[in-house]
Formats: structure tokens, sequence, C-alpha cells
């Protein structure tokens, strides 16, 4: 199986899984917005969630990922599968009391991290002291969550991308059980979805333990040995991942802050216009980020420059192909997919209006986001970590001045439009020091195919755009919507592929090549 059939297939098993955990999300979430709606208690919980959250963001689409991966490919490839296994207990062992301690400080400063990132929730009774109580109770997720972090490099590293891609389905279904379930018994509804939060954070790891103890790399018995030097080089390159990918979320937190000042509800709108968002950069951006990488990091220790830069102009090719796409159609779609994901219950058609205006400008930084997490990951995958953290810092200093030029005109739509606009700041840098350094990797490489996906998305986009106007209707029933939403989506698809069929773009080529030869490929 060649290299790209085989970061194809990988991306595809992974998307799959990606695509059914997003789908549940959305349940989640419409859930979420039926009980509360978009004001007090859905913006205490999504800024308290936001905070136990930021772990996840950071170890298990970022830091851990990029930085063990490497080294423990590295020690696989040169040691053996027994001294993996040693060095996976030892570095869970350590990784476990560092969470531990995370998690205790932030319990114990919740109050003060609230306070930087909500200010204006003290302007409202009740808000802040509830965001507060809601971080605090979720904090020990953190604990869970690095867990499973680590357990998704571990079995990326073996190849074995199945069960890490699927884990967060059980987090979705703890959640959304949370919702209906719990939530409706307790006085303050809102912490039965903080225990919805922390259950789902234990299944998500425990899931991994008997595919972790299939491969030899159980975490257990702990192995407490701190000066290993292979886990400081893991250690060195975390910090300043975390660092480079913190930057990232600390845009968000900066996009919080100015929200908590506008009217109720613009955190929730902003949270559920990103949700959108998140569904094509993480069926589709994280899929190829976690199957490139572990062929990037094997191609640096085999010093194959000619196979590192294939594989990653490949993904970069793949991931515009679909997100460019991807991003027409949540541009011409926003009004019927909000309406027909959230407006019910509590969830008015003024907050459907309001959600669909930050997805506009949302929606434009998919292709940018997903690009500079493949960049990234080409970098840490040449164990890199400094160039990552430079392009970060002047994207967060460029989306603080963006949201301060753009909040007082565009209210919540200025600070969907200046994370956007920072992400694309993100992308050009690394996009120049990585030209300078592999040279081959030509702009011609990353723009050429990306402009002919654009003129093929954009054509879609007029048809989708003129049949949504004639068949939906906000005032029709949630079945005729979905339907009518369904059919929209798989027009737009089939269009585009068959466009792309015809102007003979490569990367049709390759997605029927992996249809016609699965078989082969599963072997």
């Amino acid at each position: 199986m060649s290299e790209r059939g085989r970061i194809t297939r990988v991306a595809t098993e992974v998307g799959l899984f990606t695509l059914i955990s997003r789908v549940l999300g959305y349940v989640r979430d419409a859930g979420i917005a039926f009980v509360f709606g978009a004001g007090f208690a859905s913006d205490a919980f999504f800024v308290a969630f936001r905070i136990a959250n930021l772990l996840r963001r950071l170890v298990g689409e970022g830091a851990i990922t990029h930085a063990f991966v490497p080294v423990f490919t590295e020690i696989k490839e040169t040691r053996g599968t027994e001294e993996a296994g040693l060095f996976v207990r030892r570095f869970f062992t350590l990784f476990f009391t560092v969470l531990v301690g995370l998690a205790v400080l932030g319990i114990v400063f919740s109050e003060g991290i609230v306070a930087l990132l909500a200010p204006g929730f003290r302007a409202v009774e009740g808000k802040f002291s509830l965001t507060v109580s809601l971080a605090r109770l979720m904090f020990p997720y953190m604990v869970f969550i690095g867990l499973m972090a680590v357990s998704m490099g571990v079995l990326n590293s073996m190849r074995h991308f199945t069960m890490p891609a699927l884990s967060p389905v059980f987090f979705n279904l703890s959640l959304i059980g949370a919702t209906f379930l719990v939530a409706p018994l307790l006085k303050e509804p809102a912490y039965g979805l903080a225990y919805g939060v922390l259950a789902g954070g234990l299944l998500q790891f425990a899931v991994q333990l008997p595919v972790l103890k299939r491969y030899g790399m159980m975490p257990y018995p702990p192995l407490f040995e701190p000066v290993d030097p292979e886990l400081k080089r893991i250690f060195r390159l975390i910090a300043p991942a975390v660092v480079s990918i913190g930057i990232y979320q600390l845009n968000i937190f900066v996009t919080m802050r100015f929200a908590s000042i506008l009217p109720e509800g613009s955190v929730s709108y902003l949270y559920y216009a990103s949700r959108l968002v998140e569904l094509p950069i993480g069926v589709f951006g994280v899929a190829f980020t976690q199957a490139v990488l572990p062929a990037l990091s094997a191609h640096v220790v085999d010093t194959n420059r000619e196979g590192f830069l294939s594989s990653l102009a490949y993904s970069i090719r793949m991931v515009n192909f679909v997100n460019i796409p991807a991003t027409v159609g949540l541009l011409v779609l926003a009004t019927p997919l909000v309406d027909t994901l959230f407006a019910r219950g509590q969830f008015s058609p003024q907050d459907t209006a309001l959600t669909v205006y930050a997805l506009w400008f949302y929606a434009l930084g998919i292709v940018p986001v997903s690009i500079a997490r493949l960049l990234t990951t080409a970098f840490y995958s040449m164990k890199d970590s400094k160039t990552p953290v430079l392009a970060g810092i002047l994207s967060f200093v460029a989306n603080i001045g963006f949201c301060m030029v753009l909040v007082g005109p565009l209210s919540h739509g200025g600070l969907a439009l200046a994370t956007t606009l920072a992400s694309v700041v993100n992308l050009a840098v690394l996009a120049v020091i990585l030209r300078k350094r592999l040279g081959r990797l030509t702009v011609q490489d990353m723009l050429s195919p990306a402009l002919k996906s654009t003129a093929v998305a954009l054509v879609m986009g007029g048809v989708v755009y003129l049949l949504g106007s004639l068949l939906y209707s906000q005032e029709g029933s949630l079945v005729v919507k979905l339907l009518v939403l369904g059919l929209l989506v798989v027009s737009g698809a089939g269009i585009y592929l068959a466009l792309t069929f015809l102007v003979r773009m490569e990367e049709t080529a390759h997605l029927k090549e992996l249809l016609i030869k699965g078989r082969d490929y599963r072997k």
C-alpha cells in the first residue's frame, strides 16, 4: 500500500468516526439549546466548560500528540516494542502526577480565572458565581482527558486510529444523558451538564485501556522515573507546544472576554457557531493531521526528505479539496443549518439569526485553521517547536488588535471575524518559514489545486443557494427541515464531486482509487 493510500485510508477512517462523534455533538448541543436556550445558564456553562476543556484542546489535539509521537516513534523503531512499553508506563505515571497538580491549582484559582476571562458576568446577579462553581466542578475532567490524549498518541504511533477517534462518542452520549435525565432533577440544572462532562471524560479514557493492553502498552503498574532523558525530551517539546497551541486557545478566551461585555447570549451565539465550524475542521483537518504525523515522524527518523515533502503536500491538497467546499456550504446553508439544529424550545428565532451572523465570519477560517494545523504538525515532526510558538504569538497579538477594531462596528460577528483573520496570520507565518526551510514546498503546491477547488465550490454553492431558497422554509416541521437540509447537503456534495471529476482534479482520482482498491488498503 502506498504512503498516500495509507494516509488517505487512515484519514478517512478517523474522519468517519469523528463525523459520528460530531453528529452526536450536535445532538448534544441541540439538547442544551432546547433545555437552556442562549442566556444566563448556557453562557455560564460554556465559559466554565471552555476553561475545563482547555487541556483537551492543548493535549488532545496538540501538544501531547505533537511532542509524544515523534519521540515514541523513534524509541519504538530503534529499541523495540518492549522498551517502548516501559517508556509508556514512565510517561503515564509522570503525566498523571502533573495533571492532578494542574487540576488542584485550577480548582483553587477558579474565581480568578473566570474573572479574567468573563469579567462582564459580574454585572448579572448570580452568573459569575455559577460560572466559578461549574469550573471548579469540571476541573478533574482535565485529568481524564489528559490521560486519554496520551493513549491517543500511543495508539496513533502504533497506527491504530479507530478507538481514539471513536472515544468522543462516549463523551457526547454522557452529556446527552445528563442534559435530559440529570439536569431536570437538580435545583440548578447547569450542574447536571457538569456531571455529564466528568462522566464523559472518564469514559473516553477507560475505553482506550483494552486496546492499549492488546498492544502491550498498558500504563499500569506505575513506573515513576522522572529523570528519564526521553521524558525530558518530550517535556522540552511539550512546553513550547503548549505555548503554541495555547495561544490559539487564548484567542478563544480573548473572544469570550470581549463577548462577556456584549448583550447576554453573545457567548452562546459564538459557541454554537463555532461548533458548526468545528465539523469540517475536526473531521478532515484533524483527521489528516493525526494520519500524517506518524508518517512524517518516520520520514524524519529515516531522513527521507522526499517522502516527508510528498506526504505533507498531499495532505494539504486533500484537506483543501474537502474544506473549501465545506466553507462555501456553511456560508450558503448557514440559516437552514442553525434553524434545523437549534431553533426549538428556549432557542428563539432571534437566537438563530444572531448565531448565523457569527457563523458567516467563523466559516471563513476553516481552511486557514486546518492548513495551519498541518504545517504545525510538520514542524513538530522535525522536533521544531519554536516556529509554531513564533507564529502563534504573532497571531495572538493580531487577534487582540482585530477584536478591538471589529467588536464596535460588527458586535459578536466582529469577534468571529477577528478569530478568522488571526488564523490567516498564523498560516502565513508558518507557510513562509516552512517554504524557506524545505524549498520544494512551493506556493503552487498549496494554491494551484486550492484555486481549482474554490472555483468549483463557488459554482456548487450558487446552485445549492438557489435550491435552498426554493425548498427550505423556517416554518416547516423538524422532519421536513431535516429532509430538505439533507437533500441540499447531498446535492452539493454530488455537484462538487461531479464537477471536480469533469475538470480532472487529481484529488478526485485519489478518492476514486481509495474506493476501488479499498480491500487492498484494508490488508
